[in-house]
């Protein structure tokens, strides 16, 4: 029956003219026989006056046999459903409807189904006679789409908890591990002699600790897609300050950011960025001790561009007879991941220090410019 239309079974009768309460109640019912749907109509006991051809098509019941015994005795008395029978009572006395009343049974033709019935009463022209109809669909695969879509929302969840705990736990490993490495290079750089390669531990070092203050950042933001910039660089920036391992320099790292967020993989490749300029200004810009060194981190957003800044107060890039920083690994791994962002780099290196600015797209600052 699920999904089923019986076919129709059309009759002549006359529409032009209906003389008489007979012959419209004539036309009424071979109406009720023409519907592709299971339909009945009931007089006030609750006994068939009529039925669609699809009702004894699917439930197997000969009309004439069926015609004038009560609903509950059709179907081997299938249809005496525990509350039921007080409903469509109260349809033929009180003048109530039911809507979507919902059972399941076994019925001997079709088998287990999921039955809805809507009932509504009707009366005669003289108000006396009083009619039940009883309209039948049979919602099983219905039913049982939204059971299966269910288990499989029950199921991808637990799927779901199972990877977010892994996570965690790979989080929590990764943490360690950071931790572990760092402690490492940190002491291998005190026991060394040569100071070229006590400077590439150190900055080996800050590496660790910038990919791990990235990483802690990113677990605080569990189960977010979008990173709010400024919270995320102002802590980037911060956990590089702490673990510089050359004090006496006194570089002071600040952060200047508006409102804005992005996609959790680009907020990623930005701090990698943010964190191999200041590990290249703090290598090379700051030679000589200075009372006010200070590096500038400005992010701003603009839709969906973004302009990058990273300048210091140092000696500016040096000249080409000494070694240069853009041929390092850090601006190297930079200029990569400005790539994989469709961003543009520009640098501007005076007596004053050094600025280096990261911009996607057409980004245009929204800033007011100076009177």
């Amino acid at each position: 029956m699920a999904g089923r239309r019986c076919a129709p079974r059309w009759r002549e009768h006359p529409i032009n003219q209906l003389p008489d309460l007979a012959q419209a109640q004539s036309l009424a019912l071979a109406i009720v026989d023409t519907l592709p749907e299971p339909f009945l109509v009931l007089d006030e006991t609750l006994s068939l006056l009529a039925g669609s051809r699809c009702f004894y098509e699917v439930f197997e019941e000969d009309p004439l046999e069926a015609h004038g015994r009560s609903l509950f005795e059709l179907s081997n008395g299938q249809w005496d459903i525990p509350g039921l029978r007080q409903l469509l009572s109260a349809v033929a006395s009180d003048h109530t409807a039911v809507e979507s009343f919902e059972f399941e049974q076994d019925f001997r033709s079709i088998g287990s189904r999921t039955i809805q019935l809507n009932a509504m009463p009707i009366r005669d022209e003289s108000g006396a006679g009083r009619m039940v109809l009883l309209a039948i669909k049979d919602i099983t695969d219905r039913r049982a789409a939204e059971q299966e879509k269910q288990r499989l929302l029950e199921h991808t969840e637990e799927l779901l908890e199972q990877q977010r705990t892994l996570l965690r736990e790979m989080r929590h490993r990764i943490a360690n591990s950071l931790q572990i490495i760092a402690s490492i290079l940190l002491l291998k750089a005190g026991s060394v002699s040569s100071e070229e390669t006590k400077n590439e531990l150190r900055a080996a070092h800050q590496r660790v600790m910038s990919v791990a203050a990235v990483q802690s950042h990113l677990q605080a933001s569990q189960g977010i897609e979008r990173i709010e910039m400024g919270p995320y660089l102002t802590k980037l920036s911060a956990g590089l300050a702490s673990s510089m391992v050359d004090p006496p320099k006194h570089i002071a790292i600040t952060v200047t950011a508006g409102a804005g967020a992005l996609a959790s993989s680009d907020a990623v490749s930005i701090g990698l960025i943010v964190t191999e300029l200041i590990i290249n200004a703090i290598k090379y810009a700051f030679l000589e001790k200075q009372s006010a060194a200070a590096i500038d981190v400005k992010f701003e957003m603009a839709r969906s561009d973004w302009n990058l800044t990273v300048s210091d107060n140092g000696t500016g890039k040096r000249p080409s007879a000494e070694p240069a920083t853009s041929s390092g690994l850090g601006t190297v791994l930079v200029a990569a991941l400005a790539k994989q962002l469709k961003a543009q780099i520009t640098e501007k290196s005076s007596a004053n220090g050094l600025e280096i600015v990261i911009a996607r797209a057409t980004f245009r600052s929204t800033a007011v410019p100076a009177a």
